[in-house]
């Protein structure tokens, strides 16, 4: 994947880096943001109602064998998983198509996000650097969260931590334009949902979890069998808007089910394919394009210019 021509989007993308950079130190070999991960592997077979939405290679093949990556948020490689900063929690998954060819979805466990636009995340970004978030009053923080009401409340939605990493629902950051094999294109969002049903933790119980809760009980769980997720679409409606990531679309909207999500084991040498894998938030394949979202184009520049300033690295 080739780095974009636009030279603000890629000066923007390094000021976005240096701020992630300033709030959570240098971390070599690490990402700027959802730092601390484990990864698993499995396979994605399509509902049958898939292919009325998109005529996308994943979706009319029997099963795509995929590559997923659990997260906690922050740029902290050894963050705990039980630190109320862990949230939101990051899935990304990856449809293996052929040698070198794929598509992916990024998702995370809160449903929208704090800004539209770059610059505007820049800012916020920017504030919360020269910012203490315990001790907000008068601080740049609270005069940007102060004239950003989405970013607000994006940053007081409810984000408990949840009991495992397959009992946590993700969402799709931004939305897509789906086509199918009749030319018929609609928009929507992804969901992803557990099979096992959400479960969340309270304060105390998460204090008395251990660090690495998470990421162990992940790897423990799939050793005992499959863990599953349904992944859904939730589909716009003719004059919904579906180029900004901050504003929801209602409960009555259609929600389509994509298809199965099963995974069965870790990947081997996960610190070395962490390092190695770079997601895409934009589809780049048949059937499934971006929309007009400005955030698409700015993620995908920061994801690959991080992912090789991670993989130059030298090894720890």
């Amino acid at each position: 994947m080739p780095l974009p021509t636009d030279e603000k989007l890629i000066a923007l993308s390094e000021q976005l880096l240096q701020q992630f950079d300033t709030i959570f130190g240098l971390n070599p070999g690490f990402r700027p943001a959802h730092a601390k991960g484990v990864m698993l592997t499995g396979t994605f077979t399509p509902s049958a109602e898939a292919a009325t939405l998109t005529k996308a290679p994943h979706i009319v093949r029997a099963s795509t064998p995929v590559t997923v990556r659990f997260s906690d948020s922050t740029g902290i490689p050894l963050v705990p998983d039980n630190d109320p900063n862990a949230n939101p929690r990051g899935f990304a998954i990856r449809f293996n198509l052929a040698e070198h060819v794929h598509t992916d979805i990024v998702s995370h466990s809160t449903d929208g996000f704090p800004t539209r636009t770059g610059q505007e995340f820049l800012e916020l970004l920017t504030a919360l650097a020269t910012s203490d978030p315990r001790n907000l009053a008068g601080t740049p923080l609270e005069a940007f969260l102060g004239s950003h009401p989405k970013a607000l409340a994006f940053v007081q939605a409810p984000k408990p931590p949840p009991s495992s990493f397959a009992r946590e629902s993700y969402f799709g950051v931004t939305a897509m334009k789906f086509t199918n094999k009749d030319g018929v294109s609609r928009f929507g969002r992804y969901r992803i949902v557990p099979e096992a049903g959400n479960d969340h933790l309270d304060d105390a119980t998460t204090a008395a979890k251990d660090p690495d809760y998470l990421m162990a009980e992940i790897v423990e769980r799939v050793g005992k069998g499959p863990v599953k997720f349904k992944i859904m679409v939730q589909i716009a409606n003719d004059g919904d808007v579906v180029d900004d990531a901050t504003i929801h679309w209602p409960e009555d909207r259609k929600v389509l089910e994509l298809g199965t999500l099963t995974l069965t084991a870790p990947v081997a040498d996960s610190a070395r394919e962490q390092k190695q894998i770079i997601f895409d938030p934009i589809p780049r394949v048949d059937g499934i394009e971006p929309s007009d979202d400005p955030l698409l184009e700015l993620r995908a520049a920061i994801y690959l210019i991080s992912g090789r300033r991670r993989r130059s690295a030298p090894a720890s």
